[in-house]
């Protein structure tokens, strides 16, 4: 199996399966590579729809010369605890903030959410941000504003007065509310649509069936949220000998 890190060609191979429909799994087999290296290949560089072999090659290239010049102390280099390898948490660092650009966000947006999710405390301040992902503080702070925009990040204030960015448990439960009450816009919208268009009329009955649809999601969404939230609180606690345990912080 072939070592190393992807060629041109093989990049341009992948962008042909993903062309045609193939799995990641019988792309990597055609190229005798890890299922797993061409997964992060493609989800650190727009994901299935938006894959381009020339764009991702230069990609990688411009990666691989940023962490060649980056200086001594500089924003790569960032100190792993627990034993990690600083290189494969930047890999998934890479990989996580694919994701984030596949459902959605912008890429600058995206980086800054997958730089907090890889940090044990998350959160860092706009200075530790752009140091580590080698930006301005000003597109920090427009990615923040962002984030904060759709209840992914939070801001608050550490003892000495500085401004912290912070990922905690209770946001994914708030951004799933938020996600769920965005439909209500367009139900209580559609079902005024209804009456204009006539009861029982075609386009009527595709607002109202659509206005149905969502409200039943909706519903369903927010229920499960309350009754997954403990989830969020859930902590693993490590025993001497290696093993996990779950445990709740919640009384």
């Amino acid at each position: 199996m072939p070592g190393g890190r992807l060629t041109q060609q093989e990049r341009q191979q992948i962008a042909a399966g993903l062309a045609d429909g193939l799995a990641y799994a019988e792309i990597a087999r055609r190229l005798d590579r890890p299922t797993s290296t061409v997964t992060r290949e493609v989800m650190r560089n727009g994901g299935p729809a938006g894959y381009r072999a020339d764009l991702a090659h230069r990609a990688t290239q411009q990666r691989t010369r940023r962490r060649g010049t980056a200086a001594p102390g500089g924003s790569r280099e960032v100190a792993q605890p627990y034993g990690r390898d600083a290189e494969a948490v930047h890999d998934y660092q890479e990989t996580l903030t694919g994701v984030f650009v596949t459902s959605g966000l912008p890429r600058m947006m995206a980086r800054v959410l997958g730089c907090l999710y890889t940090t044990d405390t998350g959160s860092l301040t706009a200075s530790e941000l752009a140091r580590r992902l080698q930006v301005s503080p000003a597109s920090v702070s427009k990615a923040i504003t962002f984030l904060e925009g759709l209840d992914l990040v939070r801001r608050e204030r550490d003892e000495g007065r500085r401004e912290r960015y912070v990922v905690d448990d209770d946001l994914w439960y708030r951004s799933m509310i938020r996600s769920a009450r965005a439909n209500d816009q367009f139900i209580e919208t559609a079902r005024q649509g209804v009456g204009v268009l006539g009861h029982g009329t075609p386009a009527a009955t595709r607002l109202e069936n659509a206005a149905r649809f969502l409200d039943f999601v909706s519903e369903g969404l927010i229920r499960a949220a309350e009754q997954g939230r403990e989830v969020l609180y859930t902590r693993t606690g490590t025993a001497p000998d290696g093993t996990a345990a779950p445990r709740s912080d919640r009384a």
